[in-house]
C-alpha cells in the first residue's frame, strides 16, 4: 500500500480534485469517439493533451479500468446470451480471455468495439493508455497501480484475440493502441515496487514469432506489417 501512504502525505504535495476529474472524464467521453470528426490520432493527441496533469492521470487511468471492466461485463452477457440460445455454456475468465476466443470467437462480439460508456478504443482508450505511460513513475503518488496494470492487460489481451478470432481490423489505429498499451504496462511494471507476473494470454503472445500485415483504416491498402510476439518480447522483457 506504499501507493495509499505518497498519496496521503508521504511526500510530493499531492492536491487532487475529484470534482475537476470529473468534468476532463466528462469532456473526454462527450467530445471525442467514433462521432467526432477528426481523425482517431488526432483525438489521442488533443486528449493526451487534456489530460496532462495529476487529475489528468487519474481520470487516465480510471478511463482504461472502465473500458476493461465494461468489455468483461459485456462478454459475460454474450455467454449468456449463447447459453440461452444454444446450450453451451460458455467460460469467461477475464485473467486470460484467449481460450474464450479460440471457442467461440465467431459467436462473439468485439466487447471494447461497442462500449457503453462510449468510450472509443482507438480515442479514448489509446489516449489514456498513452497518458499513464509518459507518466508511469507519477501513478502510485495517484492511484493503485496493481488493478490497473491487471485491467491494462486485459484490453491487450481483448484487442489481441480479437484480431486473431473475433474479426478486428489490423489497421494502424488498432496497433497504435496495442503499443501504447505494451509500452505503458512495461513502465508501469518497471515503477511498481512489486509488479506481478505477465499473465497467461501474454504469455502466450510472446511466444509467437511471426508478422501479419497492418492495414490503412480508410481503406484496403497494407501500410505495414507487425510481429507481435517480437514486439511484446523487446517491450516487457526489456
Amino acid at each position: 500500500m506504499g501507493w495509499l501512504r505518497r498519496l496521503l502525505g508521504g511526500g510530493g504535495g499531492v492536491e487532487l480534485d475529484p470534482g475537476r476529474q470529473q468534468e476532463l472524464l466528462r469532456d473526454v467521453r462527450h467530445s471525442y469517439g467514433a462521432h467526432a470528426r477528426i481523425r482517431f490520432p488526432e483525438q489521442v493527441d488533443a486528449i493526451s493533451r487534456l489530460l496532462s496533469d495529476d487529475d489528468g492521470l487519474v481520470v487516465a487511468a480510471g478511463i482504461v479500468c472502465e473500458a476493461a471492466e465494461e468489455a468483461h461485463a459485456d462478454l459475460q452477457f454474450q455467454a449468456q446470451e449463447v447459453y440461452r440460445r444454444t446450450g453451451r455454456r460458455l467460460l469467461v475468465h477475464r485473467r486470460n480471455y484467449r481460450p474464450l476466443w479460440k471457442e467461440a470467437g465467431p459467436s462473439l462480439r468485439w466487447p471494447l468495439g461497442a462500449l457503453p460508456s462510449g468510450l472509443h478504443p482507438y480515442a479514448q482508450v489509446t489516449a489514456a493508455a498513452t497518458v499513464v505511460g509518459g507518466r508511469a513513475k507519477r501513478l502510485d503518488r495517484v492511484t493503485d497501480p496493481q488493478p490497473f496494470v491487471v485491467r491494462l492487460f486485459e484490453v491487450l489481451d481483448l484487442t489481441t484475440a480479437g484480431w486473431e478470432f473475433g474479426r478486428v481490423r489490423v489497421d494502424t489505429d488498432s496497433t497504435t493502441l496495442v503499443e501504447r498499451l505494451t509500452h505503458t504496462a512495461a513502465q508501469v511494471l518497471a515503477a511498481m515496487d512489486d509488479p506481478p507476473r505477465l499473465p497467461p494470454a501474454v504469455r502466450e503472445m510472446m511466444r509467437r514469432n511471426h508478422s501479419i500485415d497492418v492495414y490503412d483504416p480508410a481503406g484496403p491498402r497494407v501500410v505495414g506489417r507487425i510481429n507481435l510476439g517480437a514486439r511484446l518480447r523487446e517491450t516487457l522483457l526489456a
